[in-house]
């Protein structure tokens, strides 16, 4: 709260010094910004009578028309973090202005950084992404704060050529897998100073602190060229698969195979067939690409397609059958989570809970 300090600071300051020239009797003349509209100077706004010093501040800031509460949201406010407020998405523009030529496109559950505001409209940086955004459709402070807490993730990258992903918080204790240099992992618990708790293919597991790097991070908008290389995936990808009727060719099967393995792995099949779902529900949804290779790979969404686990999984062709069948069986139509679109590491969020995953 550097900004409130500052302010009681300098009313603390006027108020010693007027005290000094009230009890000399001496009358100056007010030269501070603070007293530049006070035409009596400093014994004009002070109350001898006053109880206490916050009584004698309040006094001060209503005699130089100063709005406290005001201060104080402006200090919350002063964080650089910023959210989008839309159910879709909203437009980013190369100037603040809504004929400005648009740059890119900020989504729901999106942030970034504010660099700049001006006359309702923010300049904002999100992933590769920067310009203008109209301040009716975002969310700052305190509100933005919560919604980056609700909808973001602390990821741990992979440092060394290969880690081991252990059951327990020890050498000594078994070996679940191994992640590879490069590779990006939710972090469950960062609270061990020598250990992180991982999201390993569904199921928890610890890796060393000592060859990761930890991250808190939230999903980024995209540029024109960024969306433009992504539509034109997604046309390659339909030329082979009769959506309307949500059929799809056996490589489409396992790559949404691939997905559900790097999710929920290590989950119950039922918890694989729900991330399937999931999928299958944003293919259906007006919000999302309609397609199953355009949900996947749509910006910041999947955390293992945007780091190219899904990619590894399915050119090695080592997916398990469950998860084959559990895409199958959301591509056919099987729904266990309702029309919900998204899900995340049980957090104790209001949704359905199935396994380690909550769905909402």
């Amino acid at each position: 709260m550097a900004t409130n300090k500052s302010m009681f600071a300098g009313l603390a300051g006027v108020l010693i010094m007027g005290t000094l020239l009230w009890n000399a009797d001496i009358t100056v003349e007010a030269t501070g910004n603070y007293l530049d509209t006070v035409n009596g100077g400093v014994a004009s706004i002070l109350d001898p009578g006053a109880k206490d010093s916050t009584e004698a501040i309040n006094k001060t800031a209503k005699a130089l028309k100063l709005d406290l509460t005001k201060i104080e949201t402006e200090e919350q406010e002063s964080s650089t973090l910023v959210m989008a407020n839309v159910k879709q998405a909203l437009n980013v523009r190369e100037n603040p202005d809504s004929d400005a030529e648009k740059v890119g496109m900020l989504y729901k559950d999106c942030g970034g950084t504010i660099l700049e505001r001006q006359d309702g409209w923010t300049k904002i940086q999100s992933g590769n992404l920067i310009g203008w955004a109209n301040d009716k459709y975002l969310l700052f402070g305190e509100d933005a704060e919560a919604l980056a807490d609700d909808v973001g993730m602390t990821t741990a990258h992979i440092e060394t050529e290969t880690l081991r992903v252990r059951s327990e918080a020890s050498t000594e204790s078994s070996i679940l897998g191994l992640l590879p240099k490069g590779d990006v992992v939710e972090v469950i618990d960062n609270s061990n100073e020598e250990w992180v708790l991982v999201d390993y293919e569904g199921s928890e597991g610890y890796v060393s602190r000592e060859f990761v790097k930890t991250d808190f991070v939230i999903d980024a908008g995209e540029t024109l060229e960024e969306i433009k290389a992504r539509l034109a995936a997604e046309a390659e990808a339909k030329r082979h698969v009769n959506y309307g009727a949500y059929t799809t060719d056996a490589d489409t099967t396992l790559l949404l195979a691939a997905l559900i393995q790097c999710e929920a792995g290590g989950e119950s099949y039922e918890g694989q067939v729900a991330v399937g779902a999931v999928v299958m529900n944003r293919v259906r949804s007006s919000a999302y690409p309609d397609s199953i290779h355009g949900v996947i790979y749509a910006s910041g969404q999947f955390t293992p397609a945007q780091n190219g686990k899904v990619n590894r999984v399915y050119e090695s062709g080592k997916i398990k059958q469950s998860c084959i069948d559990a895409a199958n069986e959301a591509i056919s139509g099987t729904s266990n989570v309702g029309s919900y679109t998204h899900f995340r590491r049980n957090n104790g969020r209001e949704g359905l809970v199935i396994g380690n995953h909550v769905f909402y």
